[in-house]
């Protein structure tokens, strides 16, 4: 027979019960835009599977099975291409990394200023080309280091050199040049979550450390950045799982003759096996060992952080 205090513990109250049914309507729609676009678009997986033929209904085309994956890697011709815009996408994102506490530092940086309005200034003008297209990005990049922009004629006319630098259409320096694009484009954006971080610090640390003397790269040094790394490490392990998706629309635009061999990366090369050439099942089996590879890569970085740190994504 159960104790009065087993009954009162097995107790729900209907207000809990009624809060969860509330918390799953609210998430709902967010439930099922995930299914909608993330895993109902897996069905497309099936295409590396045949011999498609555009036109044609899937079931009617030949089933192959492993074989566009073993062409892959069993291809010459293939295998070298897979490999070069693998060194492409790995040279281009690690590169990135280097530039990863860029965010952090200018959030910490900004929020030092005493100048409110020249803060949200700033703020506004850095984080507006997030929202520009890559297409407008090229033509203002063009505009400033093409070779008859306003740092060559700039260069020319103090005489700093002689003629004008290609460098957008240079096949020196390429994979430098996309990252330091992708800093100009995203540093603002990307710093949000940080400023964001910087206000939920708690102030008693700061007027602590003020009345031990400590002045303001101190309060900076041990108070502000320590309180910031675990933000910066999360979004750092949930950007490894991103590893191999560097999109296509920014090197797609930039890419040209010159520079092909070392700004295609493996999406612009799916995008052009695909859509270019018209061997859609060679592109879905690239596509399906990316995201094989970034679930792994993933999964390693995170079970990393939770043995190193003590913290993770999940």
């Amino acid at each position: 027979m159960k104790s009065p205090n087993q009954k009162m513990t097995n107790y729900i109250p209907a207000s809990k019960k009624w809060l969860g049914y509330k918390v799953f309507l609210l998430a709902l729609p967010g439930i099922i835009l995930i299914l909608l676009f993330s895993y109902l678009p897996l069905w497309g997986w099936s295409f590396a599977f045949f011999q498609y033929k555009p036109g044609k209904s899937l079931f009617d085309c030949n089933f192959v099975g492993w074989q566009n994956f073993q062409e892959l890697f069993g291809n010459k011709v293939m295998r070298a291409n897979l490999f070069r815009v693998l060194r492409n996408t790995f040279a281009i994102h690690l590169l990135g990394y280097v530039f990863s506490p860029l965010p952090m530092l200018f959030a910490i940086f900004l929020s030092e200023m005493k100048s409110n309005k020249f803060k949200k200034v700033v703020q506004t003008v850095t984080t507006l080309p997030n929202f520009i297209g890559w297409v407008i990005m090229l033509s203002l990049a063009m505009g400033i280091f093409g070779y008859n922009g306003v740092l060559n004629n700039v260069l020319t006319e103090i005489g700093l050199v002689t003629k004008p630098v290609n460098i957008l259409n240079s096949d020196k320096h390429v994979w430098l040049t996309q990252v330091l694009l992708q800093q100009w484009k995203s540093l603002g954006w990307s710093a949000i979550i940080y400023f964001a971080s910087i206000s939920g610090i708690d102030q008693e640390m700061y007027e602590a450390a003020q009345v031990d003397g400590a002045g303001r790269w101190q309060k900076i040094r041990y108070i502000t950045i320590p309180q910031l790394i675990p933000t910066f490490f999360v979004l750092l392990i949930m950007s490894i799982g991103n590893f191999l998706n560097n999109g296509v629309d920014q090197f797609l635009a930039f890419g040209n003759s010159l520079n092909k061999d070392f700004i295609e990366v493996l999406d612009l090369y799916v995008y052009n096996l695909g859509i270019g050439n018209g061997q859609i099942s060679y592109s879905v089996a690239v596509g399906v060992m990316k995201s094989i590879v970034a679930l792994v890569l993933f999964s390693a970085a995170n079970y990393t952080s939770k043995k190193v740190r003590g913290t993770s994504v999940f």
